[in-house]
């Protein structure tokens, strides 16, 4: 408690760490006020229908901090911007220029790779724009609009995700944190006022058991995201003695930190932005003239809201998308290359290939086990809700999983700003 105190004192005195958490602040409160801002001509209790029979729209509101269910400017939040970051590393992978690029280039190749991603968010951001409004007329939320009506609604709601995809680039740059996580956390955040004023205009002693069952759920969600977050796999390494003249280098012995989960909350996030499009899609075809396409697209979003077919498909995207994030972020051949270059090695295992192949075996068995938690994570709140008829537990897990990671990561880079001023 003492050492918080100090940290706190040392972060209230330095104008530079003040001023980056005030505009991290002012960021995040012009984003919940852009959120209370709604497009016109919404029918409120069509929308509210719409909300409750559809749970990943319900999922999609808590991300959005109520922009969904407000219709606000905002509603699409900050995914047309993560689509086109997947898209971007999916490129990366698929084309090996463009990963020489990231790896030669260094924060250059990567500043580039970030601007491709931005332009790519714009269209995807009208696409989806385009998506919920045609949605929400067939719903009967929004009134049919005509064509110059439609456009501007599209551009308004295109342009509330740019603004905030910019807010975030600010808050990475300016403030404090990764500014996309943020914006996300206090979207989030933003909604627990209202459920535990729900929470307690509906209390019922009867369900106290269920109360427990939550509290003690969300403890051992915390704790295993601590956890694992701060797990890793210690790899043995070795400098080679070198001597110059009268003086004898290296002979050190260090170790290589491999993360259990080295993806973060990323995947997570990558595949509510994966589910978004079908969803989209087949509610929107489901009022098609043609009758066959009207039934399909009906049958496909009856398997999508149906809970096991969304917790199975739920958990493989994330699965599948932490392989994917850490063999982007992890190149096991260039770690190698720079330990053989900077004479260094891994005991008992020969420089080069092996290392790579060493490294390559003990990544993808560590993963193994942060996929897993990320994935029985995800999906254990639809598990608890399919046994207890409650919606309370579907959203806890995945909004607990990003809060406590955000909040891990954010102390992680102020204890990083005080340590450099302490210097």
């Amino acid at each position: 408690m003492k050492k918080f105190f100090s940290k706190l004192g040392i972060v209230l005195r330095d104008p530079t760490m003040r001023k980056r958490i005030g505009f991290t602040i002012g960021a995040l409160i012009l984003f919940r006020f852009l959120s209370t801002i709604p497009i016109p001509g919404i029918d409120i209790v069509n929308l509210q229908k719409l909300l409750s029979g559809n749970q990943f729209f319900g999922l999609l509101d808590i991300f959005s901090g109520g922009g969904i269910s407000r219709l606000s400017i905002v509603m699409l939040g900050v995914g047309p911007y993560i689509t086109g970051s997947i898209i971007m590393q999916l490129f990366t992978m698929m084309f090996p220029k463009m990963k020489a690029m990231m790896q030669e280039e260094g924060e250059a190749g990567r500043a580039k790779l970030s601007q491709y991603s931005r332009l790519i968010s714009v269209p995807l951001a009208a696409l989806q724009a385009f998506g919920f409004i045609a949605l929400l007329q067939s719903q009967n939320v929004l009134p049919h609009l005509g064509g110059m009506n439609l456009i501007v609604n599209i551009v308004i709601v295109t342009a509330g995700s740019v603004l905030l995809m910019w807010i975030g680039e600010l808050i990475s740059e300016f403030g404090i944190g990764n500014g996309v996580s943020l914006i996300i956390f206090a979207g989030i955040v933003a909604v627990l006022p209202t459920n535990i004023m729900q929470f307690v205009a509906t209390f019922d002693a009867s369900q106290l058991p269920f109360y427990i069952l939550f509290l003690a759920v969300s403890l051992i969600v915390i704790v295993g995201v601590v956890v694992i977050t701060e797990a890793e796999r210690s790899v043995p390494v070795t400098y080679a003695k070198q001597v110059r003249g009268n003086k004898v280098y290296g002979g050190v012995s260090t170790y290589l930190p491999l993360r259990i989960n080295q993806a973060g909350v990323i995947p997570i996030i990558f595949a509510l932005s994966i589910l978004l499009f079908p969803q989209i899609i087949a509610n929107f075809l489901a009022n098609s003239a043609n009758a066959t396409v009207a039934s399909i697209a009906s049958a496909v979003s009856s398997f999508l809201n149906n809970p096991w077919p969304h917790a199975i498909l739920y958990f493989l995207l994330v699965f599948v998308f932490t392989y994917f994030y850490t063999a982007v972020t992890f190149d096991p051949k260039q770690i190698s290359e720079n330990l053989q270059k900077g004479g260094a090695f891994i005991p008992g295992v020969r420089p080069g290939d092996s290392t790579m192949e060493y490294l390559g075996n003990i990544v993808t068995r560590i993963t193994l086990v942060g996929a897993l938690f990320l994935g029985v994570i995800a999906v254990l709140p639809l598990g608890v809700q399919a046994f207890t008829g409650t919606t309370t537990l579907a959203i806890g897990g995945t909004a607990l999983l990003i809060v406590v990671s955000v909040v891990l990561d954010l102390l992680k880079k102020v204890d990083a700003q005080i340590s450099m001023r302490e210097y």
